[in-house]
């Protein structure tokens, strides 16, 4: 089976680098942006299964780019991950359908455990529905 790709879109390149790394050696293909305007074209062109995306970036942040996203892919499970956690980011992101809501850091909890379980489960879900559409 060939791995699942995950579109991982941070505008810190060195952060992007360092947990698109991780991510690979959980064993998924990791495709990096660093913009929410270049993770739109890499969703249409090259159709990730799972996508990361940080909420605070310049230009486009990740709640424009969600909403951007919803509009080329209604489906596909996204994880918010973001430094900058606040109340308003968490409602309007769960509103356009995120699978989770992760701190990059957080005291109460392992960051990059927490992103891999997400990862784990929007997996999961992934072969639920494609079970239901067999049937």
């Amino acid at each position: 089976m060939a791995k699942r790709k995950v579109l991982l879109v941070d505008d810190e390149a060195n952060f992007a680098k360092l947990i698109g790394e991780r991510i690979r050696t959980w064993g998924y293909d990791v495709l990096e942006s660093l913009s929410g305007e270049e993770a739109v074209s890499i969703l249409k062109n090259k159709k990730p299964d799972i996508m990361i995306l940080d909420y605070r970036m310049p230009e486009k942040d990740g709640l424009s780019t969600l909403k951007e996203v919803r509009k080329v892919n209604k489906t596909i499970p996204v994880v918010m991950f973001t430094a900058y956690p606040d109340e308003k980011s968490i409602v309007e992101s769960e509103k356009l359908g995120i699978s989770a809501y992760i701190p990059k850091l957080s005291v109460y909890s392992d960051s990059q455990e927490s992103l891999k379980s997400a990862i784990m489960l929007a997996e999961k879900n992934i072969k639920k529905r494609s079970m239901k559409r067999r049937v």
